[in-house]
Formats: structure tokens, sequence, C-alpha cells
């Protein structure tokens, strides 16, 4: 099965990364939040990427075109003009990377791919969040609903905290900035029919809007409620808590096993 992975966007509210590096490039722990994503999907046997490139979108095909040279020591030798790379750990990923057009929208990007989709069922997620999703989980309730499309919703935690306060004034209670009890949004993580791409007329369509908007319409939109982490990279902020979590070794979307594609021996690959 494939995974779709939105990577094409400007990334305007974290502007003082974007500026340099397209968003999904934006490291944490020193990888980009692209390879965080693959490396939740991956854990599940997934290992078929399309990337819809756009803003930067250059950046990305030379990372994974260096993926060696990013991941593994090297010793180069100048005088004989060859390189050898000690791989410690590779993944088992076969990506395709797809430029969609600088200012295509969502919709617009995803309708570009149709080609790749007959009968099959794909994943589609955004490049810039990550989360403890059971991808198998995921899959069974879209399985089970029968719907062209299933959604991944999830309570973000509200930007304040919450006090309870008696007649007199006093708090009660403080919980800071807690999950909303009532609205569920859009987490990404989504499992899709290729009847979907009916929905989407062009490449000035944003998918968050009709596309979706007429699935619902039409009852072939559900939603998988996700109780667990998810967070967004939208913000500088966001980033730095990302990075803090992933620096004090309490990474919830860590699901995977650090030496699931680990070589027991030292390879080596001379070119």
């Amino acid at each position: 099965m494939k995974v779709v992975i939105l990577a094409g966007g400007f990334g305007t509210r974290i502007s003082e990364e974007t500026d340099l590096i397209p968003k999904p490039m934006i490291e944490i722990g020193g990888k980009p939040i692209l390879w965080h994503i693959m490396k939740i999907y991956s854990q599940y046997g997934l290992n078929e990427f399309i990337i819809l490139l756009g803003y930067k979108g250059y950046l990305i095909k030379e990372y994974f075109a260096n993926y060696f040279l990013h991941h593994s020591d090297i010793t180069i030798n100048l005088s004989e003009n060859t390189r050898e790379i000690h791989l410690t750990n590779v993944e088992s990923w076969k990506i395709t990377l797809i430029d969609t057009g600088l200012n295509t929208m969502t919709g617009g990007r995803i309708k570009k791919i149709q080609r790749f989709f007959k009968d099959e069922t794909f994943m589609l997620t955004y490049g810039d969040g990550v989360g403890d999703i059971n991808i198998f989980e995921l899959l069974n309730y879209h399985r089970k609903n029968g719907k062209l499309a299933t959604v991944t919703t999830v309570q973000p935690s509200g930007k304040f905290g919450a006090l309870n306060l008696d007649n007199q004034g006093v708090v009660s209670s403080f919980r800071e900035k807690p999950k909303s009890d009532n609205s569920w949004v859009n987490g990404g993580f989504f499992v899709l029919e290729p009847e979907i791409f009916n929905y989407i007329k062009d490449e000035n369509i944003i998918w968050e809007k009709e596309p979706l908007e007429n699935l619902a319409k039409d009852g072939q939109l559900v939603a998988y409620k996700h109780y667990g982490f998810w967070k967004p990279m939208d913000t500088l902020n966001d980033k730095k808590e990302l990075e803090r979590l992933w620096n004090s070794d309490n990474a919830p979307w860590q699901i995977w096993d650090d030496q699931s594609n680990s070589y027991n021996d030292i390879k080596r690959l001379k070119t």
C-alpha cells in the first residue's frame, strides 16, 4: 500500500525556518520531520512513499538522493576517486518524488498522482504532523466502514489554561491547556479509495474544501477518532516543543524500533 505525503506548501507560519528549507525538512532531533512521519508508517510495514513536492522541493530530492551520506559513516579516497559507505542502518523505503507545482493547491497536488492508482487503497497525510497513530487500527476501521475516505480526527490542546471556579471565585481546579471536550479536527492520516480523485476537478482545488465537503455530503467520509498523541508543526513554538520531547527521550510518536532495519554486520557499498 502506498503512502502519499503532502510536502509542497510554503510553511509561512514558521517562516523563521522555511525561508531556507521546505517545512517537511525542518529537523527534529537531527532528522527532518518528514523522516519521522515516514518512520511511523514504516513501523507498520508501509514502505512505499509518494512525496508531493512544491516549494523548494529540490532540497527534499537532494536529501533522499544523498540519504546514505546523511545517515552513514563514509570513507572517501580522493586519490582513487572512490567512496566507501559503512551502513549501520538502512530503511526499506521506495520513494517517488513528484513535482506538483509551486502554487498548486492541496487537492490539485493529489489529483496529479491519479495515474499511480487504479483500484488500490492508499494512505495520505501531511508533511508536518506526527502522532502515535495505530495504522493497523486505522486501516481496519476504514475497511469495516466501507467508505471512500477515512480521516483521523484528533482533539487538539487549547491555547490557554482552564480554571473551574466556585461562587466566591476560588479556583477549585486548574488544567493547563486541556483538550477540547467536544471539538474534533482533521489530523491527517487519511485512508482513501481511488474514487476520491473524482471529487477533485483541477489543480486549484483545496483538498480540505470541496472534496472533503462533498465526500461528507455523499456519506462517503468517516472519522477515526485518535485519543493519543498528535501534534502538527505549525509554528516555531511547536517545533521547539517537538524538539524538547525528542531530546527528553519522551517522544510519543517514536513507535518504531530503532533496530528493526539494522544490519547485523557492517556492510560496505563501493561506488
